[in-house]
């Protein structure tokens, strides 16, 4: 945007009658002469147009500087204040919500972590037969990291998100520019559009969480088997492996940092493989 477009654009912010007045003054002929359109600008109008120099002194009268800026000046501007229009949850999408937290209640509710890990432990116990248990919990990370990074390529708007930052980065990228020529009028409004953009973090929360959802309902069950299966049909055995820097340990009592051994396993490897499956499928997880 010129220099012009942006002080005509500041001086419209301040009088919105102004834009009628400079449409009328652009179809005027040759150059302008005070007495020649006093009727129609007032003296404040046609002074703020000098002091700005959108108007500059010529032979006989005054003349655009740079009738260009002005006609860009006066162009509707792109309207920031028409947020994307946030995807709304199915009632899938809420039942799946419903199902992740009554799932996590199983960590503290016996009877629910008993149902739900013995119902895992039908499909994952013959894979627990022939391997030994800190295999199954990397082959579940595996899966997890799978179908996570299938749900959220899937479930997520990438093309909304990308609007919702842009909306941020164009409004932001303004701001810049009007605390660069002090324009207070355009800091001011801005600041307002400013306000009223806190809804979009509300869209974006609302696009992240919906295969959020989803993960977890397919997650947490996962992990309770692994907290039910190591609570009860292991609580008094010791599951050795050898891991990098640590040497042997115990998968099921030992720590490392603060964490249980079997939960930092969990996360290395699900957090590795996600990765990994993201760059084979060349899966986008991010809006850009």
């Amino acid at each position: 945007m010129s220099r012009t477009a942006e002080k005509v654009r500041s001086l419209v912010c301040e009088d919105p009658e102004l834009a009628d007045v400079l449409d009328d003054l652009l179809d005027h002929e040759g150059e302008i002469r005070w007495r020649d359109v006093k009727g129609d600008v007032s003296s404040g109008q046609w002074g703020r147009l000098l002091e700005k120099d959108v108007l500059v002194e010529s032979d006989e009268g005054f003349e655009f500087d740079d009738p260009e800026g002005v006609r860009e000046g006066l162009e509707p501007e792109e309207d920031l204040d028409d947020s994307p229009e946030s995807s709304s949850w199915s009632k899938w999408d809420k039942l799946a919500a419903v199902g992740s937290f009554a799932a996590i209640l199983g960590y503290n509710f016996q009877p629910i972590q008993n149902t739900i890990g013995g119902a895992v432990d039908v499909v994952l116990s013959p894979l627990e037969a022939v391997l030994p248990f800190y295999v199954v919990v990397m082959a579940l990370a595996v899966l997890t990291g799978l179908y996570s990074t299938l749900l959220q390529a899937n479930l997520t708007d990438m093309d909304k998100m990308s609007e919702y930052q842009e909306r941020a980065q164009k409004l932001q990228d303004k701001m810049s520019e009007a605390k660069e020529r002090g324009d207070e009028a355009e800091i001011e409004r801005l600041r307002e559009e400013q306000m009223e953009a806190f809804g979009d973090q509300a869209g974006m929360l609302k696009e992240q969480f919906r295969p959020m959802a989803w993960i977890m309902l397919l997650t947490i069950p996962a992990f309770l088997w692994m907290y039910w299966k190591l609570g009860t049909v292991y609580s008094g055995r010791e599951i050795v492996m050898v891991l990098p820097l640590t040497g042997e340990v115990d998968f099921n009592h030992g720590r490392l940092l603060v964490f249980p051994t079997w939960i930092i396993w969990y996360m290395v490897c699900s957090f590795s493989f996600s990765n990994i499956i993201r760059k084979a499928l060349n899966i986008q997880t991010t809006p850009t």
